[in-house]
């Protein structure tokens, strides 16, 4: 599922107000306990890493080559 910035917004500004209701546009969800909210604000957090490192917008991790050498003694 693609997530947006504004969903995290809402989803952080609910947690910070005390709700447990989330608007995002004209949908509108009541999630059970502060815990389930959590919850969901870690999963629209993944969502929106996992796109931005699909789209390329973070860069992948750079690769190291390593070479150890000896005289063989």
């Amino acid at each position: 599922m693609a997530y947006t910035e504004d969903q995290l917004t809402a989803l952080e500004a609910a947690l910070a107000k005390g709700e447990k209701r989330v608007t995002f546009g004209d949908k509108t969800v009541e999630y059970r306990s502060v815990d389930e909210l959590k919850e969901a604000i870690r999963a629209v957090e993944r969502g929106l890493s996992t796109q931005a490192a699909n789209t390329g917008l973070i860069p992948p991790a750079p690769r190291q080559i390593r070479i150890l050498t000896g005289k063989g003694f």
